[in-house]
C-alpha cells in the first residue's frame, strides 16, 4: 500500500462558498469562544432535574434549594452571555464587516459574470447577423447572375419570395 498522498484537486478549490462555515462548525466555534454559557445551561438543567427528583420524593425543602440553584445557574448564564457579548463585540463587528465585504464581492462577481454573459450573447448575435448578411449577399449575387437586379433580389429575399 502506498504512503499518504496529496489530496486530489477539486473543482471546489477556487469556490469560497464551499469553504464557508457550516452550522456545526459555527456551533463548535461559539462553544470554544464562550464555554461558560453551555456550562450555565447544564447547571440550570441539573438544578431542574434535581428539583423534579426532590418533588417526587416529597422533600420540599430540598426541592426549594434546587429551585434556588436553578435561579443562580440562570443568573450565571445571563451574566456569562452579557460578559461574552462585551468581550467578543469587536470580533463580531470584524466578522460582520468581513461578511459584508464578502457579500459585496460576491454580488460584484455575479454582476461581472452577468455582463460577460450579455457580451457573449451580443457577440453571438452580431456573428449571426453577419452570417445572415453574407448569405443574403450571396443569394443576391446568385440572382444577379441569373438576370435579376441586386435590389430586386434583396427585396425578394426580404419579402420571403424564393428565386
Amino acid at each position: 500500500m502506498a504512503g499518504p498522498r496529496a489530496p486530489l484537486p477539486s473543482s471546489f478549490d477556487d469556490n469560497e462558498d464551499y469553504y464557508e462555515e457550516s452550522r456545526l462548525a459555527k456551533l463548535g466555534r461559539r462553544l470554544k469562544e464562550e464555554p461558560l454559557i453551555p456550562l450555565g445551561c447544564i447547571l440550570t438543567v441539573w438544578a431542574l432535574m434535581g428539583a423534579t427528583k426532590q418533588i417526587r420524593m416529597g422533600d420540599h425543602n430540598a426541592a426549594n434549594k434546587m429551585f434556588r440553584r436553578r435561579i443562580y445557574a440562570q443568573g450565571f448564564t445571563i451574566a456569562a452571555m452579557f460578559a461574552g457579548s462585551i468581550y467578543w463585540k469587536s470580533d463580531r463587528d470584524k466578522r460582520k464587516e468581513w461578511n459584508q465585504l464578502n457579500t459585496e464581492k460576491t454580488k460584484k462577481e455575479k454582476h461581472e459574470r452577468w455582463l460577460a454573459e450579455l457580451e457573449a450573447r451580443d457577440e453571438e448575435e452580431k456573428a449571426l447577423q453577419a452570417r445572415r448578411e453574407r448569405w443574403v449577399k450571396r443569394q443576391a449575387e446568385a440572382k444577379v447572375d441569373g438576370g435579376t437586379s441586386v435590389t430586386e433580389a434583396v427585396r425578394d429575399l426580404v419579402d420571403g419570395k424564393k428565386p
